[in-house]
């Protein structure tokens, strides 16, 4: 998890001043948390573009529905929203799927540069196979490595969801959307133990992280202690922050994130507007006679 946000700082040309140096040891990083650099890099920038904007959803974000959106999909979509939102898959399943496959196919569209990117570092990734098996052997490697991927892929696809998905959040239309409201709210300031913030290199500062993305991750607790802009953000604990996982959907009216449960509220509302205005035509009628 921690070369992975070395990876992710080289992605922001912040962990070295170098642009070079951030470009060779991204690239390194990249192959020993099987991401290809520059793919990763480029849709991971067009992410903190788009942070929270309802309009420009789809790229390097953990795809979220409106209540609206949700209902109106066929049912057999609705049951694959719901699987794919559900903790098993989102966290256990989907990550493994994502690094081992996913980062080795270039996302249509990709440009030139993403493209040999993830030519580059499925051919470095093969390499490496191929000198363990020539080695300490394949199923050694496997043995010991496959473990220590799992675990990782998981911790950091929970690192990212509730770095956007939390009670709270910031949502907003385009042409309501700002910058600045979408890193201190929309992203989350996620308070760790103190070993913790070392493995995870501080991405528990998000809101700061989005803020100034140029702002390396040994740095950002400096910056959170020494500015008082930052002083009114509430934090989230590692036990509050488990709540998170219930929530799957934006509700636009209430401008907050709800969970599946919400949806038979709203069934209930509406089923009981209808009655008060069924009794409303009922008691008008009655009043004409």
């Amino acid at each position: 998890v921690r070369i992975f946000i070395i990876f992710h700082d080289c992605g922001h040309g912040s962990f070295f001043k170098s642009n070079k140096a951030n470009a060779i040891v991204g690239f390194i990083t990249g192959v020993l948390t099987l991401t290809p650099y520059e793919h990763w890099r480029h849709d991971h920038a067009i992410h903190h573009a788009s942070v929270s904007n309802l309009d420009r959803r789809g790229v390097g974000d953990v795809m979220t529905l409106t209540v609206k959106e949700y209902l109106e999909l066929p049912y057999f979509k609705k049951i694959g929203y719901r699987a794919m939102r559900h903790p098993l898959v989102l966290f256990l399943l989907g990550p493994p799927l994502l690094f081992i496959f996913g980062h080795r196919i270039a996302r249509r569209g990709a440009g030139k540069r993403q493209r040999h990117s993830v030519y580059w570092t499925n051919i470095a990734i093969i390499l490496i196979l191929l000198i363990v098996t020539l080695t300490i052997g394949l199923r050694t490697y496997l043995l010991v490595q496959a473990p220590v991927f799992l675990i990782a892929f998981s911790v950091g696809v929970w690192l990212f969801y509730i770095q956007h998905q939390f009670k709270g959040t910031y949502w907003e239309k385009q042409e309501n959307w700002d910058f600045e409201t979408a890193a201190l709210k929309g992203s989350s300031f996620y308070k760790l133990p103190k070993l913790l913030k070392w493995f995870s290199g501080n991405i528990g500062f998000h809101h700061i992280h989005h803020l100034s993305p140029r702002i390396p991750n040994y740095n950002l607790e400096k910056c959170q202690n020494e500015n008082t802009i930052f002083k009114d953000i509430k934090p989230i604990s590692l036990l509050s922050s488990l709540k998170s996982i219930k929530l799957h959907l934006w509700d636009e009216e209430q401008r907050m994130l709800v969970g599946f449960k919400h949806l038979k509220t709203l069934k209930l509302d509406l089923v009981q507007k209808q009655a008060e205005v069924g009794n409303y035509f009922k008691q008008s009628e009655e009043c004409r006679n």
